[in-house]
């Protein structure tokens, strides 16, 4: 670690000195001069800012743009270009879940029959939020760069903003991950409403950026599954979660998917990488609560996941059934038939109320109880879960019925 962040900052300083000194006696003034007229907002939010102090325009843009002609010339900010100072928070960053949130978006089949206009273009869908993520090796284009200014939002790039936990919701809120709707209604957050100054109400970086690290990661991860399990019958109900997300065949046995489920880590695959994450967590509610205290919530938010996987398992193998009986038809584009990351590109209504079962009201049960959200937990999750497994039951018998 210490010898690659020494080697960040000697590249990243060279390369910001020799692409000062290449340019054509075009300097920051001129840069202001311009957009002072063209783009005033921005040069304001620039000048309000602490990095007006040590930065101008050229160390993120470079001097090849100098007029309207030549726009495509300004360069893009990266991680590298940040790293030119914070080389401990790139590195911190490219260790957490936030740098894989585009190989996390692109690993998704169900991206491939979406128009661009609603995933990319623009930023207007997924794009917008999975930005933050490192592109991977060879990709071209902006997006997917590992954008800083995804927190700490242009010109200004503020460190007090990036602190406030309003600025995690544009991302963390909605369908399959309403993190800020739960935080802000627990006591957590009603306290930091309340007396935000205090310090009695733990903001999502004081839980998941502790000591201002940018390795944000969680012990479940995202869909909340790990392997190994010891205990048999949650085993079975994951393993039938796992078939259900085309990580593993009708026999058990890993696909293609499983690397890019490692890729994107959204699921755990060791013992040590759950311990070393719950550990840490631990940790963290510590420094208010007992450590017994802790162990204990986080421990029945586990037993939560158990329950819920329960029944999504058991409605995963309603569904399955009709698929192996011959009464659903798989899709000639799918490979896995249930699969659950077609989201909302199921092709029947019981596999529309399955997708909605597992990344809405499964996700906001386990959700709700790690966010200590006791109405999130029950009425918009776990009861939902037993709403859904009962309609996909009489689905499965009004089908059968009409072969």
């Amino acid at each position: 670690m210490e010898r690659a962040t020494r080697t960040i900052r000697f590249c990243m300083g060279i390369g910001l000195v020799v692409g000062l000194l290449a340019g054509s006696g075009f300097g920051h003034a001129d840069c202001v001069g311009c957009h002072e007229t063209v783009t005033p907002g921005i040069v304001a939010q620039h000048k309000a800012g602490k990095m007006a102090k040590v930065t101008t325009c050229i160390t993120c843009h470079g001097t090849g743009h100098t007029s309207e002609a030549d726009v495509a010339k300004a360069k893009m900010p990266t991680p590298e270009t940040c790293a030119t100072c914070h080389v401990k928070q790139v590195l911190e960053h490219r260790q957490g879940k936030h740098s894989l949130a585009w190989t996390a978006m692109e690993a998704m089949p169900m991206l491939r029959h979406q128009p661009a206009q609603v995933v990319g273009a623009g930023l207007a869908g997924c794009s917008g939020c999975h930005k933050i993520g490192d592109k991977p090796a060879g990709a071209s284009g902006h997006y997917g760069s590992a954008a800083c200014d995804s927190c700490h939002t242009r010109h200004a790039f503020s460190k007090k903003e990036a602190r406030d936990p309003r600025a995690c919701r544009t991302c963390h809120m909605g369908f399959d991950h309403p993190q800020w709707e739960m935080w802000s209604t627990s006591k957590h957050g009603t306290l930091w409403e309340i007396d935000p100054s205090s310090g009695r109400g733990p903001t999502c970086q004081t839980c998941h950026m502790a000591d201002g690290s940018h390795s944000v990661g969680t012990a479940w991860g995202f869909l909340a599954v790990r392997l190994p399990e010891d205990d048999p019958e949650w085993l079975k109900d994951r393993v039938t979660i796992l078939q259900a997300l085309g990580v593993l065949d009708a026999d058990g046995k890993p696909t293609e998917r499983l690397e890019a489920v490692k890729a994107a880590k959204v699921a755990r695959l060791s013992r040590e990488e759950f311990a070393e994450s719950r550990e840490k967590m631990v940790k963290i509610c510590a420094g208010c609560h007992s450590r017994k205290f802790a162990e204990n919530k986080l421990g029945a938010a586990d037993g939560v996941i158990r329950e819920v996987d329960k029944i999504m398992a058991r409605s995963i193998r309603t569904v399955t059934r009709l698929y192996k009986d011959g009464v659903l038809k798989t899709p000639s584009t799918w490979k896995f038939a249930p699969d659950l990351l077609q989201f909302y590109d199921a092709p029947t209504g019981i596999e529309q109320e399955l997708h909605l079962m597992f990344l809405e009201y499964r996700m906001r049960a386990i959700q709700g109880a790690f966010h200590a959200n006791p109405d999130y937990m029950h009425w918009y999750g776990w009861a939902k879960v037993r709403e859904a497994a009962a309609r996909i039951e009489e689905d499965a018998q009004r089908l059968r019925g009409k072969r």
